[in-house]
């Protein structure tokens, strides 16, 4: 490793993944030791427990990645963590996806139908983007939540379940329920117990950590070694709004991993590299053009 190089910490999780796993979940957590250390002594005290979680914050700010922290670390991580994305389900779909139907119970509904309530039974349910859930299915999620039990569509039989459920949003739900957006009753059930992440933007300091672990995760699946990330790339990294948040700066770094060689990760030099050739490449392009006809 060059001196000039921002060098990998030893303790930044890389390597065969078989290794990693023999980690505690809260040391796979990139940036545990920083920004994250008041959030995550928030999961380990709740993750044993039943109780709700409400998660909130941009997109790309990692709420998946502590849903599933908190199941790992949860009595139930023997059983299934069942997601649903309730942005990316149709209004019309969203009940028979998470309750199930019965055959017949409407046009098109030739077999029966087991919902992702039934899947997670003594499991973990990660219901993602709940803001996006439609008013009128939110009194029956409340039931479910209530009473951990419900009728799947078309049927009269009446199922218990027990779900641990995780919630997450990028929205603001106080909001919304003051304006009529969302059920207020529903709102404080979810927020039993609510974990603020922060964006990229306001734990600059655990960009370097992120850029390091990215770069070493898709080296390795690229069969790539960078050894060097030099202090003015990652300056530049740092100094970033990064909008997209975490989900983002990953992007980024994949396309910047599989851009560079020579065991340096600087995808800037490289692009303006590719940028200068594609445009020698359209010059010359065109003289043939010009040339031919």
């Amino acid at each position: 490793m060059q001196t000039n190089a921002v060098a990998y910490p030893a303790d930044v999780p890389r390597g065969p993944k078989e290794d990693r796993e023999k980690l505690s979940v809260a040391e796979t957590i990139v940036g545990w030791r920083g920004s994250l250390r008041g959030i995550l002594s928030q999961l380990q005290a709740v993750a044993p427990t039943n109780t709700t979680v409400l998660l909130a914050g941009e997109s790309g700010t990692g709420k998946e990645v502590i849903a599933r922290a908190i199941h790992e670390l949860s009595p139930r991580r023997g059983r299934n963590l069942v997601k649903v994305n309730c942005a990316a389900i149709p209004a019309g779909l969203l009940e028979t996806e998470m309750f199930g139907h019965e055959r017949g119970a409407f046009t098109g509904a030739i077999n029966s139908r087991v919902g992702r309530f039934a899947l997670a039974d003594h499991g973990t349910l990660f219901l993602d983007e709940i803001g996006d859930m439609a008013l009128e299915l939110q009194p029956k999620m409340l039931r479910v939540l209530q009473e951990r039990e419900f009728e799947a569509v078309g049927s009269t039989r009446t199922t218990q379940v027990d779900v641990r459920v995780l919630a997450a949003t990028n929205r603001d739900l106080r909001e919304m329920v003051r304006d009529r957006e969302f059920r207020e009753d529903l709102y404080y059930r979810l927020n039993a117990f609510p974990i603020d992440l922060p964006p990229l933007r306001e734990r600059k300091a655990d960009i370097p950590e992120f850029v390091q672990y990215f770069v070493q995760e898709f080296a390795s699946s690229m069969d790539k070694t960078i050894e060097i990330i030099p202090e003015e790339t990652m300056r530049m990294l740092v100094e970033h709004a990064w909008p997209g948040n975490i989900r983002e700066l990953q992007n980024y770094v994949e396309r910047g991993v599989i851009l560079s060689n020579n065991g340096v990760f600087d995808p800037t030099r490289r692009n303006d590299a590719s940028k200068s050739q594609r445009k020698t490449q359209i010059q010359r392009l065109r003289i043939k053009f010009v040339t031919r006809f």
